[in-house]
């Protein structure tokens, strides 16, 4: 089903969403053929009788504009006697609407029983068209460690679950050990590798942060809390290996977002279920408020002045904490689980960097800015060509790395930053 989807996506060059600008106010009427002619051909599939139906925003429609479209394709599907309903069934159709630089493709995946089709309609390019003057900014990744899961001729497919530059080094956190790589002629080479005990967790994660000095680091990990410190190496060394790294069992809570994410913004630290994936909602110190489990948590300066404290629950609801109130933020419904908080310099100054929600071949991160109670796109999508597994706000504030399994199912790891317009 994703290989035919991916496909279908990939001969309208959805890597090309990275030069995106933000979508012009468009009316739900100039929606409304190519609407009509998706219903069409998902009735065609399906049949009248009811069906499960979902959307995925890939594009530079705006978040406000999807539930016109959403009501103009379940009136259309009504017209063919296709139901539309949230609740399970036997049919299940997910409508995708993805772009590149020219042109806008809607694709429909219609599921029945354990047979796939796909539906698919272009939209014309004056309906496409962008404006790359009311963008905030443009999305743009590098990769600066894909090769490093090749050590020695073999690859390691073992995922990465943070990754960080500190004092001229780059350091991995891997399930089982802690890698250190030295730039040597251009490329990263293994340097030194600590292997911790590796915990039982459904869905392993990490957060690597350095020393204030900059010249080390902290590493938490499920059950387990790592402290490196480097020095230069004796004269004559043939290797790099002025590391010393500390490893011990530990429980202690875990900072939730570095330092960077807001100017001022108190240090927070989080329990983590090392069992689970998520951190319990307990928090230190306390805030006023009892927060829910968690994925990721940052802080977001406001126009009015300090700093609000954003979460994104395990439930999918996205959620910001200010003034003592704890409130749902519009317009999150296809985030992921994983944001990052990037000071871009852009629009508003500050940017959220999401990642798309569910796991697809190729998923996309896209900017966003939180003024009220409503994430507003403020950039266009940037696909990332693989999966997103992990995403975080780099020690400068200014970029984002983001963990990208492959589908070759290798992992690598990209900076993300921002080109202002």
């Amino acid at each position: 089903m994703r290989l035919i989807w991916a496909v279908a996506l990939g001969l309208w060059g959805l890597a090309g969403c990275a030069a995106c600008g933000a979508q012009a106010v468009q009316t739900p009427s100039q929606w409304s053929q190519p609407a009509a002619e998706l219903a069409a051909q998902i009735a065609d599939i399906v049949g009248p009788g009811q069906a499960q139906v979902s959307f995925r925003n890939l594009s530079t429609i705006q978040t406000s504009e999807i539930p016109s479209i959403r009501k103009l394709i379940e009136q259309d599907l009504k017209a063919h006697g296709v139901l539309a309903s949230d609740a399970e069934s036997a049919n299940s159709i997910r409508i995708t609407f993805s772009e590149n630089a020219h042109e806008r493709l809607w694709v429909a995946e219609v599921v029945e029983g354990s047979e796939t089709h796909v539906a698919m309609v272009h939209v014309d390019a004056s309906t496409a068209s962008v404006s790359m003057a009311t963008a905030r900014m443009v999305l743009r990744s590098e990769k600066i460690a894909g090769l490093i899961s090749r050590i020695g001729g073999v690859v390691r497919d073992d995922p990465i679950l943070a990754a960080a530059e500190i004092n001229g080094h780059f350091l991995m956190i891997y399930p089982d050990r802690i890698s250190i790589f030295s730039s040597t002629a251009g490329a990263w080479t293994e340097a030194n590798t600590i292997m911790m005990e590796k915990k039982d967790s459904r869905d392993p994660r990490a957060v690597l942060v350095a020393t204030a000095d900059g010249g080390g680091f902290t590493a938490y990990t499920p059950g387990a809390q790592c402290t490196g410190s480097y020095a230069l190496p004796l004269a004559g060394s043939s290797t790099d290996s002025g590391w010393s790294v500390r490893c011990r069992a530990s429980d202690d809570p875990w900072p939730v977002y570095q330092s960077g994410d807001a100017s001022g913004a108190a240090p927070l630290k989080a329990f983590y279920n090392s069992a689970r994936n998520y951190f319990t909602g307990v928090v230190t110190p306390g805030i006023g408020v009892d927060l829910p489990p968690f994925y990721t948590a940052g802080m977001i300066p406001r126009a009015a002045g300090g700093a609000a404290l954003l979460i994104s629950g395990i439930d999918g609801n996205v959620q910001l904490i200010e003034n003592g109130a704890m409130r749902s933020v519009a317009g999150t419904r296809d985030w992921g689980s994983d944001f990052a908080v990037m000071r871009s310099g852009c629009g508003a100054g500050t940017q959220i960097i999401a990642s798309s929600s569910g796991e697809a071949v190729s998923d996309s991160l896209r900017a966003f800015e939180i003024p009220a109670l409503e994430a507003i796109a403020a950039s266009g999508p940037l696909s990332m060509g693989g999966t997103v597994t992990a995403l975080w706000t780099a020690q400068d504030g200014k970029s984002a790395f983001a963990v990208v399994r492959t589908a070759a199912g290798e992992y690598e790891v990209d900076r993300v930053t921002a080109l202002c317009n």
